[in-house]
């Protein structure tokens, strides 16, 4: 009897708040990450109900699971967890910068379900490797509809069914493109944008390619240049939409339909390292590389074109690499690959504004060779979920000013080896209230609700 007369009284509370409009906050709805960096591909994550510190006793994990080798981000959508790892049958993993080490074994997708963790199925096919820093894939498979693709390092890129995980269609690059692999690995996860899926892919005529997303056939072939390790991105700038390739040496806008180059700006980072993707903001497009290699330039918006603003020289710009910056109003914000601190750098001129190694690895002073975090900012905020070399997801505020922390969690291990110390270079995933991260072992569940 109290029971039922206890929820009475709580319908009729709910009812009565209804009338005078004090009913509590809806319920935040739940969101997908179908790819690298989030469904936009900018690193921003709109879910609210999202914590706003990180407890010193840490963070619930709602589920781990054992996996292979891989950098590969997890890609979350419809429901399930997909992940790319490498399992390695023979061969020795030597992560020398000039030298390619060859080992046997498999790629594999692995579907998890993303609130239990159990195992759904499991693609994989045989894939011996040749490349240099060889624990797996790079590519966060690209989920849309019914379908996801994945991109492999040796050049595989295949189009499975996401129900069920049976192939729909593959191409080889090596095979159907005669494409040379590059020694890191293809590593620029595919784009999807309407009915098609552009990769880079290298070569002459062919640095990038535009498939057609349900078979795998080619619209069109472009541009003289080798294979890049960014992802192409997209853009709608000047009345058009405009295909964004960073290869080894411009970036390039095209023409989306086509293939035709609108405009090129040259950046040639040392060793062919083009891989953080070149990030937009408002009308201003930050590239980056390897050693002291930056740009920002100016878009236009009565067409397409571009006006180079300033390029970054010693001591002054933000030189990402593995990790791809974030800018918010008008401060770089990224991982520099000279000095390893995480660095907060001013459009107007490229003056650094401020430096903490806390981000990367915090028990540094003044050096770490390739320091590296992944950053997502919290929409609506200037609080960023950071994923640390180390193994830790932190919550920071980041602004003009400084770097605050806000907790941190040691969710992993750090099971690769990168210049003597041991990392994890994997982008998480964020999506219904839960960040998905991943190492060489095993994907961890953890929640993130408020």
């Amino acid at each position: 009897m109290l029971l039922l007369a206890s929820r009475f009284t709580n319908r009729l509370l709910i009812c009565t708040l209804t009338a005078i409009g004090l009913t509590a906050a809806p319920q935040a709805s739940a969101e997908d990450w179908p790819g690298w960096m989030g469904t936009n591909r900018d690193g921003v994550y709109t879910e609210n109900g999202i914590i706003e510190q990180i407890p010193s006793g840490g963070l619930p994990v709602k589920w781990r699971k054992p996996i292979e080798g891989g950098y590969a981000g997890p890609a979350v959508a419809g429901g399930r967890v997909f992940v790319f790892d490498y399992d390695r049958k023979a061969g020795d993993i030597v992560n020398d910068p000039g030298q390619r080490a060859a080992l046997q074994g498999s790629e594999r997708v692995l579907a998890f379900d993303q609130e239990t963790g159990e195992l759904l199925w499991k693609y994989e096919y045989d894939c011996p490797y040749k490349i240099s820093y060889p624990a797996g894939p790079r590519c966060t498979p690209t989920v849309e509809g019914d379908r996801v693709y994945l991109l492999g390092s040796e050049g595989d890129l295949t189009c499975l069914n996401t129900a069920s995980g049976e192939r729909v269609w593959s191409r080889s690059f090596k095979k159907d493109f005669d494409a040379e692999v590059p020694i890191w690995g293809f590593s620029g996860h595919p784009l999807i944008d309407g009915d098609v899926l552009y990769c880079q892919v290298g070569g002459k005529g062919q640095g990038v390619v535009a498939f057609d997303k349900m078979s795998g056939d080619v619209r069109w072939k472009s541009l003289d240049a080798k294979v890049g390790y960014a992802p192409p991105s997209m853009i709608e700038f000047g009345g058009v939409k405009q295909l964004l390739i960073y290869h080894p040496t411009a970036v390039e806008g095209l023409d989306p339909t086509n293939g035709k180059s609108y405009w090129q700006v040259p950046i040639e980072p040392s060793f062919d390292m083009s891989i953080s993707r070149p990030m937009v903001e408002g009308d201003l497009m930050y590239a980056s590389g390897i050693r002291t290699v930056s740009v920002l330039v100016k878009l236009s918006s009565e067409k397409p074109e571009v006006k180079e603003l300033w390029r970054g020289k010693r001591d002054v710009s933000v030189f990402t690499c593995n990790s791809t910056p974030i800018i918010k109003d008008g401060i770089i914000f990224g991982t520099d690959c000279n000095v390893g601190s995480l660095m907060a750098v001013d459009t107007k001129d490229g003056s650094r504004l401020w430096e903490t190694f806390a981000a990367t690895k915090p028990d540094e002073k003044r050096f770490v060779n390739h320091g590296t975090a992944f950053l997502t900012r919290i929409a609506g905020t200037d609080r960023y979920f950071i994923m640390s070399e180390n193994g830790d997801l932190i919550l920071a505020n980041l602004s003009k000013d400084a770097y605050s922390e806000r907790g941190r969690f040691s969710v992993v291990k750090p099971t690769s080896e990168a210049f003597g110390r041991s990392v994890v270079w994997s982008h998480p995933a964020y999506a219904n209230r839960t960040a998905y991260i991943r190492n060489d072992e095993e994907i961890v569940a953890v929640d993130i609700a408020q």
